[in-house]
């Protein structure tokens, strides 16, 4: 694996917890208390994002509760340029306290080397411009902040309220329980905007449609439009390993959230 130095350099967990209780109470939990709990347990936290379709809604619900933490977006030098606008409106908005990743190798570099990389081997792309630079800006935190559904893909229904990653940090999943009506109703009643890719099909977005992401049918779960007739979902930073984490989930044999519009809870 391309990232595996990277990995080996990280030190055991600073603050362990107890996940199985933490997870059984939280099933209970609202959004808020669930980040809460990290914010008065956790010393040094951060948040990522990728600034997509769903970015808004735990940007503001977080930002609500602790203005000052620290965004990570991993800005892989192939996005959307609708991506980056709505990265420059949701910063303005929310004054966030952003902190861009970049691979090591610029885009234009890193194509004359490997040219359409991620055509040929997705996880290798993957594995340079978004979880190396991505891996390496956690190392400076204990705690992590996610804004991942259980909802979104078939990879995702097992997954955590809080979960030890990687043997070193906790992360905090606090949407998982959300739905896409719960969703857009939170983005409707804080008034916030929404990726304007979103209206023409893209329920995930990634980067550019070259690359990996492509508008969702009807019916489709919202990450199928991903690295679409490659095998993958993921781009290997949510990949679910087993951990003392984990323990049986109510609900999650539910079904996934289809293809909804920003205003489908009207």
């Amino acid at each position: 694996m391309m990232n595996e130095p990277l990995l080996k350099e990280m030190v055991e967990p600073v603050k362990s917890f107890p996940y199985a209780q933490l997870n059984a109470r939280f099933e209970a939990s609202s959004s808020e208390d669930i980040v809460r709990w990290a914010v008065e347990e956790i010393p040094s936290l951060c948040m990522s994002t990728s600034f997509g379709a769903e970015s808004a809604v735990l940007l503001h619900l977080v930002t609500q509760i602790k203005p000052d933490i620290p965004v990570l977006f991993t800005n892989t030098g192939f996005h959307f340029k609708e991506t980056l606008e709505h990265r420059d409106k949701l910063v303005k908005r929310l004054n966030l306290n952003l902190r861009e990743l970049r691979p090591e190798t610029p885009t234009e570099e890193f194509l004359a080397k490997n040219g359409k990389l991620y055509e040929r081997d997705p996880d290798a792309c993957c594995a340079v411009n978004k979880i190396a630079p991505f891996d390496k800006g956690l190392k400076d935190y204990e705690g992590w902040i996610t804004g991942i559904r259980r909802g979104q893909a078939q990879t995702r229904q097992g997954a955590l309220f809080v979960e030890l990653y990687r043997n070193r940090l906790t992360k905090v999943n606090p949407l998982l329980h959300w739905n896409g009506k719960m969703f857009w109703d939170y983005a409707k009643k804080h008034d916030l905007p929404y990726h304007p890719l979103w209206e023409k099909g893209y329920l995930s977005i990634g980067c550019s449609p070259e690359n990996c992401t492509r508008p969702v049918g009807v019916g489709e779960d919202a990450r199928s439009g991903r690295w679409s007739g490659q095998n993958k979902v993921e781009c290997g930073i949510h990949t679910f390993l087993k951990n003392e984490a984990q323990i049986p989930v109510k609900g999650v044999s539910g079904s996934l959230d289809n293809a909804q519009g920003p205003h489908a809870s009207k």
